[in-house]
């Protein structure tokens, strides 16, 4: 028995992908010119699968706050938040997030998916009930495994199952029912109706965590999220994010309205045995977060181009997973199919994700596009021109997968 035998099914599926051209999950960049274009050798490559939503990556006062808190504090905290890793930028962007949001608590952490399984394995203890929504991100399923607490799954984006679930739960004695939703989900970018969820869990005396990591900063009057949109931000008892979307940098957070929430920094195993966040990404994560509440028309832009690229694609027959948002998901028949014509964007120079089971809902495969405020008008008609040549060549595209399949 070979210790990598139980992944010879992934490596088949894996080794035919391979076959039809470059590794999707593999893709070098040589040079990211800006926002919205990156270098492959010496082809110039449109980006619309970068999760960038509001292109601040490039954004002058973004680098420059990065690049002066490595000069003050090095390259690194060499240290986990309770030891030596809390700088002044640490406390002062906690501070800053928890003003814009209007919470009573804000913990900052290395990454988005840390978030999740930190703050859900220690807010849910042996004597309470998690309940998440099917199309659970990883990092949430995983911060349930982490928990000794028992996970029930309820229908996607329905309220109404929740209600049962937890009218069949009943009183849990001596804990509490903890609900684990998304704002705008990762793959397909449909939203969760908040605040039906909000009136649930009011109902059932539950705690709600909405993970708002691809809605913070793209929805709402201030960029607070759907929550925030939907008018009950101030209803909700945690929220989760992360930095690498459209705060342009690398970490994460959790909100509460909570003030108690801050006991859980010495019984959180991922935020106490970790390293803290480096100075750079605070510091690009902080100057961000002032972008968010000072420019409304980022936002503005963003939307505008998600309808004009949603409409021209529905307009040529694309099948696609969800109304209008930044994130917009081409459904594909199978997986060699959607290989095959992500390589034939890629060589026409244009970037989306390939997105296939087990990481997307219903055993999709997609082309999946995440638009950014950087992109321009043109940006969309480059996109929709290259999915009008896919859809054109779309006979020859199938006698390739048809030739793949038969060598197999």
């Amino acid at each position: 028995m070979d210790i990598f035998d139980k992944f010879s099914t992934l490596k088949s599926r894996s080794d035919l992908v391979l076959q039809l051209g470059v590794d999707p999950f593999g893709v070098k960049f040589d040079t990211i010119l800006n926002a919205t274009r990156g270098m492959i050798g010496n082809r110039e490559i449109v980006l619309a699968g970068t999760n960038n939503y509001l292109g601040l990556t490039f954004d002058p006062d973004c680098m420059d706050a990065s690049i002066n808190a490595i000069k003050k504090h090095g390259t690194g905290t060499t240290g986990s938040r309770i030891a030596n890793g809390s700088y002044e930028e640490h406390i002062d962007l906690e501070q800053a997030l928890a003003k814009h949001t209007g919470m009573e608590s804000a913990v900052v952490f290395s990454t988005g998916y840390q978030t999740n399984l930190a703050a859900i394995s220690t807010l849910a203890g042996p004597k309470d009930v998690i309940f998440i929504d099917a199309d659970s991100h990883a990092c949430i399923i995983d911060g349930c495994r982490l928990s000794p607490a028992p996970t029930i799954r309820f229908r996607h984006n329905s309220p109404q199952d929740l209600d049962k679930r937890l009218t069949r739960q009943g009183e849990i004695e001596g804990g509490i029912a903890l609900v684990v939703i998304e704002g705008m989900y990762s793959m397909f970018g449909d939203r969760a109706p908040i605040k039906e969820f909000v009136e649930v869990c009011e109902k059932h005396g539950a705690y709600l965590y909405i993970d708002e990591a691809h809605s913070f900063g793209i929805f709402g009057p201030t960029g607070c999220g759907l929550a925030e949109e939907e008018g009950v931000l101030d209803r909700v008892d945690f929220i989760s994010g992360t930095f690498s979307k459209s705060l342009a940098s690398i970490g994460g957070f959790c909100l509460s309205r909570h003030k108690g929430f801050e006991i859980t920094r010495k019984a959180m195993r991922a935020y106490m045995f970790t390293a803290s966040p480096t100075p750079s990404n605070i510091a690009a994560a902080r100057a961000a977060l002032d972008k968010i509440a000072q420019k409304p028309e980022l936002r503005e832009n963003l939307h505008a181009r998600a309808a004009q690229l949603h409409s021209g694609l529905k307009a040529l027959g694309y099948d696609l997973c969800a109304d209008v948002s930044p994130i917009i998901a081409v459904r594909r028949p199978n997986e060699i199919v959607a290989a095959v014509e992500w390589n034939w964007l890629l060589e026409n120079n244009i970037y989306v994700n390939f997105a296939v089971p087990p990481g997307t809902p219903q055993s999709s495969s997609l082309l999946r596009i995440s638009l950014s405020a950087a992109h321009s008008s043109d940006d969309i008609e480059l996109i929709l021109n290259a999915f009008k040549q896919l859809s054109e060549n779309g006979e020859a595209l199938m006698a390739r997968v048809q030739e793949v399949l038969a060598a197999q």
